[in-house]
């Protein structure tokens, strides 16, 4: 079967800066991939090496077997392209802007209608779809800004960090839309800061910093490479959080990990098979009052922190 996506060794540089420098990267068809690194990863100079916007500096790129430079034209009917922010005019009514777009597509008056129709109804937008886009709350314009790149049916839609600047409510109302894409038959690529967003929506998950590919699987696979379990304990008083870690650490694989904020301490686990009940014995004798305690699989940004010394929201001064 043909890879959704081929790429060896790509290699970009702006001025003194290597955004993309070796990165790998292979994805069937069939699923939503996730592109995971922090702001300056190479993410979306990636997207934009994909989408035939910029000329790589070394490395091979194929879009469904399709070469990014010898066959940039056939690359770009395939593909369909959703930026961060939304792309759509606001003085125009939703359904105008897709009857817009698909006719740039080259579709006939009636096939514009009958596909932005469709796309439409994929997107739950049929009651606004009248309405000037002004008048979209920020979670519907990026709907229709997918949906604008739905219109010219393409086979691999490329969304470069999607849910940006999105309330909680929108961005699951997004990822929903993007769920139903998949199941219609779209393979997906979308880059993204936000580990649960990955977690919820790739069924394959490639992890970039500085431009290379640290890491690459499912997430359950992602989560195994950190091994073992973690121990994480939430204490009903901040004054006793010293008082868990230090109960925790006769137990534990490792230096507990205290997050103030969220009176939580996590620790990995030295044995799994009597893990929870050594937290709890070691809490017991310490004497320290808890809210709860969780013997779970690492968290992605558990895994992040592990491959690459710091956390997905870092900013690592690379151009994106």
């Amino acid at each position: 079967m043909t890879p959704m996506i081929e790429a060896h060794g790509l290699g970009k540089r702006y001025r003194k800066t290597r955004a993309l420098d070796g990165l790998e990267l292979v994805a069937e068809p069939g699923r939503v991939v996730a592109v995971l690194g922090p702001n300056g990863a190479g993410k979306t100079t990636f997207v934009r090496a994909i989408a035939t916007l910029l000329r790589l500096d070394a490395g091979t790129l194929r879009v469904l077997g399709h070469d990014v430079r010898s066959d940039a034209g056939r690359v770009r009917r395939l593909i369909g392209l959703a930026g961060q922010f939304a792309a759509v005019e606001p003085a125009m009514s939703g359904r105008e802007n897709l009857e817009m777009v698909a006719r740039l597509y080259g579709q006939s008056r009636r096939e514009a209608r009958t596909r932005t129709k469709g796309v439409l109804e994929q997107l739950n937008l049929v009651e606004p779809a009248d309405r000037l886009v002004r008048t979209y709350s920020g979670g519907m314009r990026r709907r229709l800004d997918l949906g604008a790149s739905l219109v010219g049916r393409p086979r691999l839609l490329l969304l470069d960090e999607p849910t940006t600047g999105l309330d909680p409510r929108s961005r699951i109302e997004l990822w929903d839309a993007i769920r139903g894409l998949v199941e219609t038959g779209t393979d997906v690529l979308l880059t993204t800061q936000y580990l649960d967003e990955a977690d919820q929506l790739a069924s394959q998950i490639v992890i970039v910093d500085r431009g290379r590919t640290i890491a690459n699987g499912t997430p359950g696979e992602l989560k195994r490479l950190v091994g073992g379990k973690v121990i994480e304990v939430h204490a009903v008083r901040h004054d006793e959080l010293a008082d868990v870690a230090r109960a925790l650490e006769r137990i534990g694989d490792g230096r507990p990990e205290i997050d103030a904020a969220a009176r939580r301490v996590t620790v990995g686990a030295a044995a799994a098979d009597d893990g929870l009940v050594g937290a709890l014995r070691s809490l017991d004798a310490a004497g320290v009052e808890v809210d709860d305690v969780t013997f779970r699989q690492p968290t992605l940004d558990e895994v992040f922190l592990a491959l690459t010394g710091h956390t997905a929201t870092d900013d690592v001064s690379v151009a994106a």
